[in-house]
Parts: structure tokens; sequence; C-alpha cells
């Protein structure tokens, strides 16, 4: 008989079997169950173990071009990289557009910028005109690529009114 369980020399059906099975025999073979799979897993873990979980994140310095294509008295939208680039006769400086406040991008308005999130205002410069932002919009490091591109890094604050000289 399939599923049946010989008890001395008496074959049990299948529901008998099933209501035989002793409590101690029950938590035996749940136990037994149990540690397998828990060996099982562990190795599995172990198989994963050569090989790292690492999660590579996006450069912080980007190239934004050559001097020579920021003309003074002009700037320009970089949205790829939410920033700013101006030029004037001084020099040329970097202002991110991510609002202080939460991290939205601001959008150019009249005078400056406006934040969609939450309403702050920046002035031309970065400089908070009306909150909730904390503090201004932050200017950004530049420097030069030994090929002369301007590299921009974007998680490198400067103070305010730091220009490069091109």
């Amino acid at each position: 008989m399939v599923g049946a369980r010989q008890l001395g020399d008496r074959a049990l059906s299948h529901q008998e079997a099933i209501e035989s099975v002793s409590r101690r025999e029950f938590l035996e073979t749940a136990a037994t169950r149990s540690a397998a799979a828990a060996l099982f897993a562990g190795f599995l873990g172990l198989l994963r173990m050569p090989k790292p979980n690492i999660h590579y994140e996006p450069d912080s310095k980007v190239r934004i071009g050559f001097a020579d294509e920021f003309p003074a008295g002009t700037s320009r939208l970089i949205s790829a990289h939410n920033i700013r680039v101006v030029r004037d006769q001084e020099g040329l400086h970097v202002v991110s557009l991510v609002c202080t406040h939460l991290g939205c991008v601001v959008q150019a308005a009249e005078g400056g910028f406006l934040c969609p999130c939450h309403g702050s205002k920046f002035d031309e410069a970065g400089t908070v005109t009306k909150g909730p932002a904390p503090r201004a919009l932050p200017w950004l490091a530049v420097s030069r690529a030994e090929d002369g591109a301007l590299i921009v890094d974007l998680r490198k604050e400067v103070p305010p009114g730091t220009k490069t000289v091109v």
C-alpha cells in the first residue's frame, strides 16, 4: 500500500498513519528539516560571498566644456547636472540649482530663481530672498582638466563670490 505504515503485523491506512505519528516524532522531523533548510540557506549565502555587493556612485566631477564656450556676460543652464554657469568680466562661477530646503530643482524666474516645491526665491547669485530655504544656493568648485576643459565638482562648495579666472 502506498502511504501505508506497518505497525507490528498490521498495515495502517494513510489516515491512521498520520494519526499514529507521535508528537516527539513530528518535532524531530520538523527540527531536522529546519536545520537542513538553515544549512542550505547559509551555503547559498557563502556562494555569494566572493562577489561583493558594490553600488558605484556617479562621479561628482563633470566636464562642462572649454572656457571659450562661455563668453563674458553670458550664463548657461546645464539641466543635465542642475547647474548654472555664469561668466562675467571677473571670471566664471557655477551655482547649483538644487534648493537647500528639500532638494527640489529651482527654475529660472524674473530676477533669479523660484523653487516650485515650496516657494523659496533666490536672486541671480543664489541668495535667499524668500524662505523657507535655510541658506543660499551653493556655489560649486570649478577647475581645469589637463586638456583645458572646465571641470565642476558637484559635491565641493566654495564661498559665494568665488570666481575662476578663465
